[in-house]
């Protein structure tokens, strides 16, 4: 669809209508589009090339937004979906996302792990340092203070019923910033390959289908 400048269009907030939250939607000519993923200044080409592929190869209706500090996509979505269909295709990806958050839960606490059994104690306080910055910066609900991120460094993502109501562009901006934070503490991106195993813990079929989401996600090429 369309490359636009933020002067362009209008962004607003509707709360959820099945969880306590609110939904970023973007207004563009009497059309609706709700955020897929965010991406940084430095990762143009990576959005470009996501925008591509949903707009060229997967038939999907998006705008990719130019701001100062960032790039985002969004999706065109009608209002009354995110109100009564249930069968829409934002609801379904609402029904999967659990799975997906506890697999990115996992993946974070073993890139956390590995920070801290590899490089000690003083190189796992800046990661969680810069972490919480990932946190308040794109502004991820429940996770917006010290407290709230280390329980989420410790709790069982598999045994828990407490995990965050997150969207699917916090997980992509998640594992985005987490390839991003891995790489600078370890010095490559080698360190994918043993953190992926902590994803042996799900059960199969959820395993499965994270994993193909994420070959899909804009970060997909940088975990597999």
């Amino acid at each position: 669809m369309f490359i636009l400048k933020r002067q362009d269009v209008e962004i607003t907030s509707v709360l959820h209508p099945k969880k306590d939250q609110q939904i970023p939607i973007l207004h563009y000519q009497g059309q609706n589009f709700r955020l897929i993923s965010v991406f940084n200044a430095a990762q143009e080409d990576d959005a470009k090339a996501f925008w591509r592929d949903l707009t060229d190869n997967r038939g999907k209706a998006c705008v990719l937004l130019e701001e100062p500090e960032r790039y985002s996509v969004w999706g065109k979505v009608r209002m009354e979906q995110l109100a009564v269909d249930s069968d829409s295709d934002t609801d379904r990806d609402d029904s999967t996302q659990p799975a997906f958050i506890q697999a990115c839960v996992l993946l974070l606490q073993a890139v956390y792990i590995d920070v801290e059994d590899l490089l000690g104690g003083r190189q796992a306080s800046l990661f969680e340092n810069e972490l919480m910055g990932v946190f308040q910066k794109w502004q991820f609900p429940q996770v917006s203070t010290p407290n709230a991120m280390k329980q989420l460094l410790t709790v069982d993502p598999l045994g828990s019923t407490a995990m965050p109501s997150w969207q699917e562009h916090h997980l992509n901006t998640l594992l985005q910033e987490l390839f991003r934070l891995g790489k600078e503490h370890f010095g490559n991106g080698n360190f994918t390959g043993r953190v992926l195993d902590a994803l042996q813990d799900m059960p199969a079929n959820e395993r499965n289908l994270f994993m193909s989401w994420l070959k899909q996600s804009p970060t997909g090429k940088d975990w597999v």
